[in-house]
């Protein structure tokens, strides 16, 4: 029975395979022919307007009469949280500058220690010393409030969930779309519902960091060992004390963890809060002067916030890891007082000296100047390599991935002419891969090959959009199964019939360039460092930087040199982006199973076979993770590169934001969420088979 039960397992195995490898010779034939038959057949090439669906105008339609009814409770509760925002920035703009730093410094070095307070010190020296001391209070009343609201309605909601598990649903399912849906996109309705000012920013920042709150609530509540909480019950307590004794400090680690993403998530929406709050802001600074491409003053008060966002972040997370680990704070009675005591001495002298109370202009520091001279010099010595960069990127790499080799390709730019003998070469070569992947790699590396040969020769927007389609659902099937499949397939429908397919394509192309070049760097610089110590810990800083500095900040320095197009738009993804692919690549390389390598050792293999053979194919996993977070931080930065210029889904969103058109706003954003999802699922789903083939646990 055994044997014949074995028999027919690998039967089904074989059918199985030939099925996967029918799917897809299918696919290519289908695919060769409407590439074929796509020059004399227009709706091949071009989905015809009169088909697709005016989903827009039944969302505007659909929101009109909630925007009308709700605009009454709305205006009211714009007025209720307008009246301690204000009240913070009368207070911040009122205490004299040196209070505020030193009641700063007192808080960073009660949390994360004297280097951190140290830090914290000069960032808020520097930040008077700029003169960008009132907007910088402006922007940490806002912060202040954003915070914990944001927190405390993130751990009811998170209470909630955790406690019915069909809400738990519900909410996971909401979470998950709010945090890929651009933020510019769910910016509109807000607009509508509470105008312009800074409530509206305000509110944005609340809505968008309670996800992380909710998430970590939900998690940290469920893990409490259920021992833990009979015990609890066994020593009399009611339900609402067994929560709060029990469930709630066990579960409190995961909640610092949620407090500190929640920190980090409001202040991230500094900039693009300032889009429609239109508040004299830091983030305001950044934005107007980037408008008026004054580069010198927008990089200064771009360093505001990511000094700003590094002091909170060091702040938070030394309170969560010294509360988890145990740790002592500085707690003792003499701490406070004299702190306290500091903190009024400090009022009392700045009383007496007119400097410390109000920093003098005199004194101000004009850093604006000095680097729009640097960035003039610069441009004027090494304007033409930068310019022979960019055009060299653009016209053999973005160009090509945009409209196809097959147009790209021309005597002005290649010095040669993508004709008959030059495509047939080109396939052959296409060919000869494939076949060479399919004899000493897999299927999978073969059909990788064969779609990117199909995307180098007709580009994201000239290739056919049933041959996208069939492709993009094919590998979702391969990777998920039917159902994944079917998301996929829905997920590109409703894109396409929604009107937003050409520009959703737009977004692709600049998405697959900018993680393409992500995976080359990122995951080299990844195994580099785990092979290397000194490397690893020169990275760290460098990756916790770049995770950290709000992502309109990354667009100054492109455009400072490059000026506004998609090269631009190129790097600042690139920055924001690289980081998951070196830190999931290096993570996944150093947690090779011990045992594997010593197996390998056993075997006498080099270094190289070692790193080939043995933790390389270990570590995929983890590294298609990392692939997996670079494409969603990329497409998250689609958004905000729209401002320098693109003409993708992002653009569409911020076009629909400066309209107030909520029904194209929408559309455009949870066009880009389904792109997102679709690359998530599909890579989640291939990392967890890649795991399974390993014998790793899912």
């Amino acid at each position: 029975m055994s044997g014949e039960r074995q028999t027919r397992s690998n039967l089904a195995g074989t059918l199985d395979m030939s099925w996967k490898d029918m799917s897809w010779l299918l696919m290519g034939l289908l695919a060769a022919i409407a590439l074929y038959a796509a020059p004399n057949v227009t709706w091949l090439g071009t989905f015809p307007e009169h088909w697709g669906l005016p989903i827009s105008a039944w969302t505007n339609a659909i929101l009109a009469p909630m925007v009308v009814g709700l605009q009454g409770a709305t205006r009211v509760l714009s007025q209720v949280i307008g009246a301690p925002m204000s009240a913070g920035r009368a207070v911040l703009d009122w205490t004299p500058w040196s209070t505020v730093t030193l009641a700063f410094f007192l808080l960073a070095y009660w949390t994360a220690g004297i280097r951190t307070a140290c830090f914290t010190l000069a960032s808020f020296l520097y930040i008077v010393s700029v003169g960008f001391w009132t907007p910088t209070m402006n922007t940490i009343a806002q912060i202040g409030l954003a915070i914990p609201i944001a927190i405390l309605l993130g751990f009811a909601i998170g209470t909630l969930a955790a406690r019915y598990p069909r809400l738990n649903t519900a909410t996971q399912a909401s979470l998950d779309f709010m945090q890929t849906i651009p933020t510019f996109a769910y910016l509109i309705p807000i607009l509508l519902l509470f105008g312009f000012g800074p409530v509206v920013g305000l509110i944005t920042s609340i809505i968008y960091a309670m996800p992380p709150m909710i998430r970590n609530t939900i998690l940290g509540l469920q893990r409490v060992p259920p021992e833990l909480r009979e015990s609890g019950r066994m020593s009399g307590c009611t339900p609402l004390q067994e929560f709060w004794w029990v469930r709630v400090p066990a579960a409190t680690p995961q909640l610092l963890v949620g407090l500190n993403q929640t920190t980090m998530a409001a202040f991230s929406m500094i900039i693009i809060a300032s889009v429609i709050g239109g508040s004299q802001d830091i983030g305001w600074e950044v934005l107007s002067t980037m408008r008026k491409a004054q580069f010198g003053e927008s990089l200064a008060a771009g360093v505001v916030i990511a000094v700003l966002a590094m002091i909170l972040d060091r702040v938070s997370c030394g309170f969560t890891q010294r509360y988890v680990h145990g740790e002592q704070f500085h707690t003792n009675r003499y701490f406070w007082i004299a702190s306290l005591g500091a903190l009024f001495a400090s009022v009392a002298l700045a009383s007496l000296v007119p400097s410390l109370w109000v920093w003098p202009d005199a004194w101000v520091i004009r850093p604006a100047a000095p680097l729009d001279t640097a960035v003039d010099w610069i441009t004027a010595n090494y304007g033409t390599s930068l310019n022979a960069l960019k055009t060299t990127a653009f016209y053999y790499f973005l160009l090509p991935l945009k409209i196809g080799l097959v147009q790209a390709v021309t005597p002005m730019t290649w010095g040669l002419s993508f004709d008959g003998p030059v495509q047939i070469g080109y396939w052959a070569i296409a060919a000869l891969a494939v076949g060479v992947a399919t004899v000493y790699s897999d299927r999978a590396a073969a059909s990788i090959i064969a779609v990117i040969a199909i995307l180098l020769f007709y580009g994201t927007t000239g290739i056919p959009w049933p041959v996208f389609i069939a492709i993009v659902t094919l590998a979702a099937y391969q990777a998920g199964g039917f159902p994944t499949a079917v998301f996929a397939f829905l997920a590109q429908l409703f894109i396409l019939v929604s009107g937003f397919w050409p520009a959703a394509m737009l977004s692709v192309y600049l998405c697959v360039a900018a993680v393409a070049i992500c995976i080359a760097i990122g995951v080299s610089l990844g195994a580099a460092a785990a092979n290397n110590d000194h490397l690893s810990a020169l990275l760290r800083p460098i990756n916790d930087g770049l995770q950290t500095v709000p992502q309109f900040v990354l667009l100054i320095p492109a455009l400072m040199f490059f000026q506004a197009g998609d090269f631009t738009a190129l790097i600042a993804i690139i920055l924001y982006a690289i980081v998951p692919a070196i830190k999931y690549t290096e993570a996944g390389l150093r947690n090779v199973s011990p045992n594997s390598v010593e197996a390998g050792l056993a075997l006498g293999c080099t270094k190289r076979q070692m790193f080939w053979q043995v933790r390389l194919p270990q570590a995929v996993p983890e590294i298609l993770l990392g692939v997996n977070q670079t494409i969603m931080y990329a497409l998250a930065m689609l958004v905000i590169a729209a401002l320098v210029g693109t003409t993708d889904l992002g653009q569409e969103v911020y076009i629909a934001l400066g309209k107030a058109d909520a029904g194209s706003g929408l559309v455009a954003g949870i066009s880009m969420a389904l792109i997102a999802m679709i690359a998530d699922r599909v890579l989640q789903n291939a990392a967890s088979s890649r795991k399974a083939a390993l014998g790793l646990p899912v």
